[in-house]
């Protein structure tokens, strides 16, 4: 990545920080104030694309779009390092609608994804809809399906969809009570967004009534105000994704996350420590069984509600013994989970959005390799407590020389033209392999060459599946 940062002369306000290279784009429209679509993407000639992010995510969306004979020319805003060997980094705030507006116009871009789940709920989809922009996701009124816990039970409730028994709170008193009656082990989530926080599965009454009085007390801030408590539900997790023009909705592959820390899936939950693709437990018999339980109501009613979902549905699902019920939504790509689905994928990616945004997408059929993918999350020690940035780190270009291997920059910054730590998920060394194992073993061979001792990583990312093979 060239070290350049230089004001734009089109945009006041802006910096954009030089990179290299391609990338490519799609649409989503507001339900207020309608413009006039534009012709589709796929009959221009030339596609610029900005990506809105500085993830993980964004860096396996970047390298993916990339790859797009479509694409002429791939801006992300911020960006990270990494994105910056395959994009054109722009120092655009995402929560700054107008000054995306305004780079976008000046650009002539043809398409915005947005990557993180914030800014979609913020609006920026109808804002960018609004001034004639297309835009690869969900309006503020469909976002609400990660936005607000609440809002989506509700919305289970209405369609029949499968999920745990929950009531929503206001205050602390009656969420206490309804514990009580119900016992432990038992869930309490914060209603609206909070960085992956929000979640306490409690073991125990006196648990629960805490994660209570933290949302009620202020620790998540307006997050909290609202506070869903639900059923426990046993068995095993599995993300499934689908994508929706708000119309047409077609299954986009399966993934396994593992939130815990520890190894073994022990310690606090965080972000995401690693996983693995497609997810063995997701059998073609249990798909189908989700997109006809879960994801096709879902979309249907969001119709009805004239809050149609167009973008990437992220499924959060536990398998039961009764079948797969719907713990959560996200209504964007999963991290860490993009970056083992972006490699799997045989298709091109910015095609597939941009029929989404241009309500194209039952002409598409996303193909996929019959490889596995793994990744590895490294993250700064003390995560995902307070830790330490700016210690650097050395031997990417090593860990990209095993097979089938590919490190994408999460939290990571340049300081003085080296690569330091810059946040608590730091890094995903990710492999492709014949099966779960082979990904296994190419991508701790990768992280094996990383110089970085501030970091550390768990060392069984992929057992269930792994053990699920040798169990027959």
């Amino acid at each position: 990545m060239r070290n350049l940062v230089q004001p734009s002369n089109e945009v006041p306000g802006l910096q954009r920080i030089s990179s290299c290279c391609a990338a490519p784009g799609t649409t989503d429209e507001s339900a207020a104030n309608p413009l006039p679509p534009p012709p589709p993407l796929a009959k221009r000639a030339a596609m610029k694309v900005l990506l809105i992010g500085s993830g993980g995510r964004e860096h396996a969306l970047a390298w993916k779009l990339a790859q797009s004979p479509l694409l002429t020319r791939l801006f992300a805003a911020p960006g990270n390092p990494g994105i910056g060997t395959v994009a054109e980094l722009v120092a655009l705030d995402p929560a700054d609608h107008a000054a995306v507006i305004a780079f976008c116009t000046s650009e002539s871009i043809d398409l915005v994804v947005v990557g993180p789940e914030v800014p979609l709920v913020a609006g920026i989809a109808d804002d960018l809809a609004a001034a004639g922009i297309r835009v690869f996701g969900p309006s503020r009124a469909a976002a609400q399906l990660e936005g607000s816990k609440g809002y989506t039970k509700d919305l289970c409730a209405e369609a029949r969809i499968p999920t745990a028994a929950y009531r929503r709170f206001t205050s602390a008193g009656p969420a206490k009570a309804y514990v009580g009656d119900r016992g432990a082990p038992i869930v309490v989530k914060a209603d609206g967004l909070a960085a992956g926080k929000g979640v306490t599965v409690a073991e125990t009454v006196d648990e629960a009534h805490a994660a209570i009085d933290a949302c009620f007390e202020g620790a998540l801030g307006t997050a909290g105000a609202e506070v869903v408590v639900e059923e426990f539900l046993a068995g095993e997790e599995a993300s499934f994704f689908a994508l929706s023009d708000g119309v047409t909705v077609i299954p986009f592959g399966t993934a396994q996350d593992h939130k815990r820390v520890g190894e073994g899936d022990t310690g606090p939950n965080t972000g995401g420590m690693g996983a693995y693709s497609p997810a063995p437990i997701v059998t073609p018999a249990l798909a189908a069984r989700v997109m006809d339980e879960i994801i096709r109501p879902t979309v249907s009613t969001m119709a009805k509600r004239d809050a149609p979902f167009r973008g990437v549905l992220y499924a959060g699902l536990m398998i039961t013994a009764e079948g797969p019920k719907l713990i959560e939504y996200n209504v964007r790509f999963g991290d860490p989970e993009t970056q083992v689905l972006m490699p799997r994928l045989d298709s091109d990616l910015l095609a597939l959005l941009a029929a989404v945004a241009d309500g194209r997408l039952a002409e598409m059929s996303p193909r996929w390799s019959d490889d596995a993918a793994l990744t590895v999350v490294m993250a700064a020690e003390g995560y995902p407590g307070s830790h330490a940035k700016g210690s650097p780190i050395g031997g990417l270009d090593a860990a990209a020389t095993i097979h089938g291997a590919t490190v994408f920059q999460a939290g990571t910054a340049l300081r003085d033209g080296r690569l330091v730590a810059h946040g608590g998920r730091v890094l995903n060394v990710t492999a492709r392999g014949d099966s779960i194992a082979q990904a296994q073993e190419r991508a701790y061979e990768a992280a094996a060459k990383i110089v970085w001792p501030e970091g550390f990583y768990r060392r069984d990312i992929g057992w269930r599946a792994i053990g699920r093979v040798v169990a027959g």
